[in-house]
Formats: C-alpha cells, structure tokens, sequence
C-alpha cells in the first residue's frame, strides 16, 4: 500500500480536526510525510492523540502491524505557521469549516505560499470550492471527499472542477487505491455528491418523524440497523431492488403512497438539542446519552465495531 515513488509524497493537511487528523493518518499509512496544521499547538497535539489513538484500533484489530503505525506516526509531523507548513508540499488538504468565507480566505493563502505545482484537494462535504479558488490554482484543483472515519470507512469522493487538467483526477484515484480507498470520480460538483445526498434524504424523513410525534430515535435507530442496514451493506441499494423485483417496485412507485417531507431548514428536535448544549458524543450527550464513556473511548469502541464487519463483509464477500 506504499506510495508509488513520484507520487504524493508531503501531504500538509489544513485543518486537523474530525476529520483532518484521520486523513493524515491514512497518508502516512500509506507512505507519505504528513503536516498537520492548524491555529493552536493545543489543538495539534490532539490531532496527533487522536491519530496515535487510531493508530491503536488498527493494531488491535489487525488492520496494520504495530512496526508499521509506528512508522506511520512518525511520518507525522505539526506546524502551526501556515508558510512552514506547506513547503515542499506535494499534496494540499484543505480540511477547515464548511463557510465559503473561510474557505476562500484559506485558498488565498494557500496560493500564496504552496508551491506552484501541487495539488489542492477540498475534503468540502457540500460547497462547490471552484470558484473560490485563484484563477492560478484552478488547474491542478480537486474535491476528495473523505468519510468519517477515513482509515476505516473507504469510499472517498473525488470531483473534476471546470478547469482541472485532464487525467489528474484519474490520477487522484489511483493515488487512492494505492491508499486502499474505494474512490467515485463524478464528472461535476454535485451537492453533496451520492452518498451524502442519500443520507440527507434520511435524515430529513427521521428529523420529520421526530419532529411529529411520529417515531422516537430509538424506534428510527432500530429500523435502519435491522432493516434497512443489513440489506443495504450487502446488496447496495439498486441491487436490493433488483432482488425485491423491479415490477413491485414499478407498482409503488404508480401508488404515490410516499410525499417527502418539506425542506424546511431545520428540525424542531436538533434546535432543542443545540440550545441545550447537547451536540453529541463529543458533549456526552445528543439523541442519545454518552456519559458512561469519554468521546475517545466512544469512538475506539465504533472503530473496533466498524472493524469487525469489515472483516465479516470480506468473508462473505460483497461485489
């Protein structure tokens, strides 16, 4: 799974987060020098825990040997100055906030100080990043989009923008293969590319029923893990159609018997939870209660599930 030599070899990830941490941990599994920036030493070195902490999953689960997290890790570097930070960088991550502000404030500075030739990927989950971006930069631009979490999760969108030369998404892709990732190059900037559009259409319907006394989120909850779930991590979703036959589902279309829900912009039930305090496992408390647990014991407890069906999916394998 090493970095073929010429490829991405100094990756600087802007923004070492949720998510910015963990990208950087599957570059340097994968060979690559990794910088992590951010605004504050403090939260870079909690990047670097969260990353070690991973790293410990993956050892325990079998994932990767410990020599090589080891190795991984000490690929991993920090740096506070944004201009320290991107020299020699092959590969630019740009993993901050979802605020088209923020972001073009960010491209300029990258711009600034990147080298000429590398290769700026958003990990944005639902703004089109093209045009703000420098006019210089729009050739050698991408979207890849990452999954929480990326060492375990390995669908990575990656999107051409208007001007991105040709062949270097292609390229990205097989960068990310290299990587162990499953990528899905879309042609355009679509919202939310597929993945993400589709569970928005679930989230709206369960914010929906919540929201009208219809169902709690331990009755959704149990719904979409034993029903829904199991099918669709087999079969997919079209594929669970052709299973089902696609004359019932012609029939149910013709019945008209489902109307989505309004966008509204906003649930009565998440607005209550926020005013509350109550944004999820990293406050202990969301739809559900977390207070047994720290967050970081949480989410070691997610890997190792997430995991284990990997490992169960491989055995019975999925087309």
């Amino acid at each position: 799974m090493n970095v073929s030599e010429g490829a991405f070899g100094q990756v600087t990830i802007i923004g070492a987060g949720l998510l910015g941490h963990a990208i950087g941990l599957v570059h340097a599994l994968g060979g690559c020098r990794v910088t992590l920036h951010d605004l504050s030493e403090a939260t870079l070195g909690r990047a670097l825990e969260l990353a070690r902490s991973a790293g410990d999953v993956l050892v325990e689960v079998g994932a990767h040997s410990r020599e090589h997290v080891d190795n991984a890790l000490l690929r991993m570097t920090t740096e506070v100055d944004l201009a320290e930070a991107l020299q020699g960088a092959d590969l630019v991550v740009e993993a901050i906030t979802e605020e088209a502000d923020a972001k073009r404030a960010m491209f300029a500075r990258i711009d600034q100080y990147a080298p000429e030739q590398a290769v700026i990927a958003s990990n944005t989950s639902y703004l089109d990043i093209f045009p703000l971006l420098p006019e210089r930069r729009q050739a050698r631009a991408l979207i890849v989009h990452w999954y929480t979490p990326p060492y375990a999760i390995d669908l990575v969108d990656v999107v051409n923008g208007p001007k991105t030369e040709p062949g270097l998404a292609e390229a990205m892709c097989g960068f990310l293969r290299d990587l162990g990732k499953k990528p899905v190059l879309l042609p355009e900037f679509l919202s939310g590319y597929i993945a993400n559009r589709i569970q928005t259409a679930i989230s709206l319907e369960a914010f929906h029923l919540i929201d009208s006394g219809l169902a709690t989120a331990e009755m959704i909850d149990t719904a979409i893990k034993y029903g829904l779930a199991e099918r669709l991590t087999l079969l997919g979703h079209l594929k669970r159609i052709d299973y089902t036959g696609l004359k019932v589902t012609q029939l149910n279309l013709a019945n008209k018997a489902y109307s989505p829900p309004a966008l509204r912009g906003r649930s009565d039930a998440v607005d209550r939870l926020v005013s509350e305090g109550k944004l999820g496992v990293a406050t202990g408390h969301g739809f559900y209660s977390y207070d047994d647990k720290t967050p970081t014991e949480l989410l070691r407890d997610r890997d190792r599930k997430l995991f284990s069906l990997k490992h169960a999916l491989s055995e019975i394998g999925r087309d």
